[in-house]
């Protein structure tokens, strides 16, 4: 009976041993797994050798990528504090942004960029003045930039009121800047009224479409720049309020 009690004991303890031992070793190799998936922060910033090297088709490409980040919350780690270091004494970025100053568009954010990656001009209704278009020359010609983005967006509140001709204060004037793009709108068919999303939308378009227009209407640097496909592009994208997309108008 000893015998048997002492084999018994003998045979339990060595499952014991040989289960701690698997279970130490799984436990290894998913330390080592959750390790490598550890992807570091992003520290670098665009340097001038990098943007010159980029043509403007590669930089809507990452734009768009980018976006897709965004929207699938696979946003970029980064070391925004190391960043800032690292852009102290220049900046080289992609892309100008021209958008509305709306507060549910976080730019950098919807195209998944950092520090030093963007220009970024904002007025409401996305519409450019003499001011915009120094900025725009300023990134493109003097700081490389190799892309121009007006970015529009649904639901956008200086459309309505350039819809409704709104009359309030300094309003007035920078929502003529915008009225335009709603007398361009010549074949809607529904209502055309600020209630009508759908018109609302096709104002949007409009007005982005004005806009590229009036940039290349009045900036002859831009629009020299513009006719050599390796420096500059001039797009327009919409940003979808419901889920974070960007139709790009290309």
């Amino acid at each position: 009976m000893n015998a048997i009690i002492k084999k018994t004991t003998f045979l339990v303890l060595s499952l014991l041993l040989v289960s701690c031992g698997d279970s130490k070793k799984e436990e290894e190799q998913n330390k080592e797994t959750s390790t490598s998936e550890i992807v570091q922060p992003v520290e670098t910033v665009l340097t001038q050798e990098q943007q010159q090297a980029l043509t403007p088709v590669e930089v809507i490409q990452r734009l768009k990528d980018g976006n897709l980040r965004f929207v699938t919350n696979d946003r970029t780690s980064r070391n925004h504090s190391a960043q800032i270091r690292n852009s102290i004494t220049s900046q080289f970025p992609k892309a100008i942004i021209l958008s509305c100053v709306d507060s549910r568009v976080p730019i950098e954010d919807v195209f998944d960029q950092g520090i030093g990656d963007l220009f970024v001009a904002r007025i409401a209704g996305n519409f450019a003045n003499t001011d915009i278009l120094g900025s725009m020359e300023f990134a493109c010609n003097v700081s490389g930039s190799k892309v121009i983005l007006v970015l529009g967006h649904e639901h956008c509140g200086a459309i309505r009121h350039a819809i409704m001709d709104t009359k309030l204060g300094n309003i007035t004037s920078m929502l003529a800047n915008i009225r335009p793009a709603v007398n361009l709108v010549t074949d809607f068919e529904g209502e055309r009224v600020a209630t009508n999303q759908k018109f609302v939308h096709e104002v949007c378009i409009s007005n982005i479409k004005n806009t590229i227009n009036y940039i290349r209407d009045n900036s002859v640097i831009l629009k020299r720049m513009e006719k050599s496909a390796d420096s500059l592009k001039i797009i327009g994208a919409v940003y979808n309020m419901s889920t974070g997309e960007l139709d790009f108008m290309e």
